[in-house]
């Protein structure tokens, strides 16, 4: 019997992100803009089916040719045919959803393989239109992904690196010692010099270094960023301003050279446009998904700023200088200077990639963000929809707790998502010294608060935060982000900037730490036992704080397992409210202060042994922590997935074109979003040449991107 967590459930949670009154507030031009942005954003969102797995792309193009001869209500038919039940046809309508929504056939939440749950795929495409009228082709795709849709191998169950799982970054046969090799000789001078101009030229070609040849090659996705240029180049005609036209000139540069100084460029003046009604970002911004934490998978948001809620991060944007110094690090381990930058709350009209976010913090460039700045969103949209829970589906809590958890999740979760964006990702300083030995701190007066001493470490040249601390780069810079939104939710400048005080600030506090601990509990999900790995880097994070404050004691947090009323394993973690401004606040500030320190001086061995020490999921001690992982995954509800609207020129007017929440709507959304050249676009997805990538070797001849 296959284990449930590979599928997903027919009575999953899909919901619709209404943009509609957002997006009819707009002028006819910043729709235009808009709209286009939106076209730019959802070519690009395709390439994270390459980047996914080697199968998605061709699952992907068998459904949309199914359903754009058939739409949903009529493949029915054809199923009832096939011999599908009505549960087994929901069921291929819900993976169908979520191959769309994850762009791949991996969560974008877990990097959790999902297979159908339904033996008659084939059937069904047999009996589909689309084979009846191109039965060859039809067969040909089939074929190509027949074996992986339903495959559980080990290897095959999750993204991972070499024997831990499926990477489309690097090659089956790349271990963790080519990836770290290849990264040092895209750290190399050698490499280097020549790619920071962005003369991609230059850099392809074979380089010599450290015994070894590096063969660098250029051009994928080039048929998907040609569309995506040329998208970006029609949105200049309706830039509201001269930054916005010289950020999508720097996109449009970057995105057909291969050139990451130009993006930079393109992002120094997307932070310099402030304010805009309609915001956007695009290009290949996080390295969740890539195994070494180094690469990025592509993503373009559009959205429309909600005013009033914006106001309210204004205020906090207004009080950081006042909130940095109650950090709990010294400073010298602080920038120089904060650049204020915009926070926003936003309406999403499109967010093309994996998956949706609640907030955003960018750009990822280091250099950028501690000298020059960078904007937070939060997405009001999606978090009104995203994290709403139904009493009789909460796990894990007390019966007192539920109600107070329903009421306050919402506006705890808005206040932790403002803190951990901004002042979470936008705090501390790394300590540098660059190409020309030039230090930003004085060698000769910083010291390490854990020691006293003098620090003797610090990043150096082309280092970067996610080249050093590689693997845990990603989930312990989440850890940290998340540990500045509980610390700094106690203070109630803080608390009553987003309108809660008194009892109703009391509330926020304890619901905020609440969800902490229980999500804590929640992430033992997205840990793989054969691998020891980690598949999400939040819900890593969040288990190393429940961690932190389990070790905390004194009756802070109580987790216990106990038997549910259905006679099944349950557990149940508790939080003393009367503790958190004592006993939490003081293991919170310890821990937060040593990931600081760790993370400002490149202090890879220091902070990896901290954080996988916290991260490890132990069978001894007072807790088995292996064993709850079974009972949360035998409660576990599956995560939301979105609808998104189109957008559509109809004359000289952009029409929006809206979908019910439903596996069938987010299907329709997606059969409609590429109206007029999707047969060209599916061919090109279907093509047999693979990206290049890093791929490793006994003799070490590697060739990386």
């Amino acid at each position: 019997m296959v284990d449930s967590q590979y599928y997903l459930p027919n009575d999953i949670g899909i919901s619709a992100l209404d943009c509609r009154v957002a997006f009819r507030l707009l002028s006819p031009k910043e729709q235009m803009y808009a709209h286009y942005l939106s076209r730019a954003s959802w070519y690009g969102g395709l390439i994270v089916l390459i980047q996914t797995s080697p199968e998605s792309a061709n699952i992907y193009v068998l459904l949309q040719k199914i359903f754009r001869l058939q739409a949903p209500q009529q493949l029915e038919a054809a199923a009832t045919a096939a011999g599908l039940s009505a549960e087994e046809y929901q069921a291929f309508l819900v993976y169908a959803a979520g191959l769309y929504a994850n762009m791949g056939n991996y969560k974008s939440f877990g990097d959790t393989k999902f297979i159908p749950n339904l033996p008659k795929f084939k059937a069904l495409v047999w009996e589909s239109l689309a084979f009846k009228q191109s039965p060859g082709d039809m067969e040909t795709l089939w074929g190509c992904c027949c074996e992986p849709l339903y495959s559980l191998e080990d290897k095959q169950k999750q993204l991972g690196l070499g024997e831990k799982g499926i990477s489309a970054y690097f090659s089956g046969n790349c271990c963790l010692e080519d990836a770290e090799f290849a990264q040092k000789f895209l750290d190399s001078k050698v490499y280097y010099n020549c790619a920071v101009e962005g003369k991609s030229e230059v850099c392809c070609g074979k380089h010599e270094f450290e015994d070894s040849v590096f063969s660098v090659k250029r051009g994928d996705y080039a048929f998907l960023m040609e569309k995506v240029c040329q998208n970006l180049e029609k949105a200049k005609d309706y830039a509201a301003n001269e930054n916005q036209k010289r950020m999508l000139e720097e996109y449009i540069r970057s995105f057909t050279c291969g050139s990451v100084e130009a993006h930079k460029e393109g992002s120094r003046y997307w932070i310099k446009d402030k304010g805009p009604i309609v915001e956007s970002y695009i290009g290949f911004i996080e390295s969740y998904r890539d195994p070494f934490g180094s690469r990025g998978e592509f993503e373009g948001f559009v959205a429309v700023v909600n005013k009033a809620m914006s106001a309210r991060f204004a205020q906090l944007v207004s009080s950081a200088e006042v909130l940095l110094p109650e950090l709990p690090w010294p400073p010298a381990f602080e920038k120089d200077i904060f650049l204020k930058p915009d926070f926003t709350s936003l309406d999403v009209l499109t967010f093309a990639g994996s998956g949706i976010p609640a907030g955003i913090n960018i750009p990822n460039y280091d250099d950028i963000r501690q000298t020059e700045g960078f904007k937070n969103v939060s997405l009001g949209n999606v978090l009104a929809v995203a994290y709403a829970t139904q009493k009789d589906k909460l796990t894990f809590l007390e019966e007192n707790d539920k109600d107070l958890y329903i009421k306050w999740k919402g506006p705890s979760f808005e206040v932790q998502v403002g803190l951990h964006e901004l002042l979470g990702h936008g705090s501390g300083k790394l300590f540098v010294q660059d190409d020309k030995g030039k230090y930003n701190f004085d060698q000769t007066a910083v010291r390490n608060p854990e020691t006293g001493e003098l620090i003797s470490s610090w990043y150096k040249g082309s280092e970067t935060w996610d080249s050093k601390f590689s693997t845990i780069a990603s989930s312990y810079e989440e850890c940290r982000a998340e540990c500045v939104g509980l610390y700094l939710c106690l203070n109630k400048q803080v608390l009553s900037i987003f309108g809660h005080e008194g009892e109703d600030a009391e509330e926020v506090v304890y619901v905020n730490w609440l969800n902490m601990v229980r999500a804590g509990l929640l992430g033992l999900e997205f840990y793989t036992p054969e691998s020891k790995s980690w598949r999400q880097a939040h819900m890593q994070a969040r288990f190393v704080i429940l961690r932190v404050l389990l070790e905390a004691g004194e009756g802070l947090v109580g987790l216990r397992e106990c038997t549910g009323a259905d006679g099944r394993p349950d557990a149940v973690i508790t939080l003393d409210r009367s503790k958190i401004y004592t006993v939490g606040k003081s293991a919170i500030q310890r821990f937060l202060c040593k990931l600081q320190v760790h993370k400002s001086t490149a202090d890879v061995e220091g902070g990896r042994a901290l954080y996988e020490g916290y991260s490890a999921v132990t069978t001894d001690g007072t807790h088995n922590f292996l064993r709850l992982r079974e009972t949360v995954l035998l409660r576990k509800e599956a995560r939301k997935m979105f609808v998104q609207a189109n957008t559509y020129i109809k004359g000289d007017a952009v029409e929006l074109v809206e979908y019910e929440g439903s596996a069938a709507g987010l299907i329709q959304s997606f059969v409609e979003r590429f109206p007029d050249d999707a047969e060209e676009v599916e061919a090109q997805l279907t093509q047999p040449t693979l990206p290049t990538r890093a791929c490793g070797s006994t003799d070490k001849n590697v060739l990386a991107v």
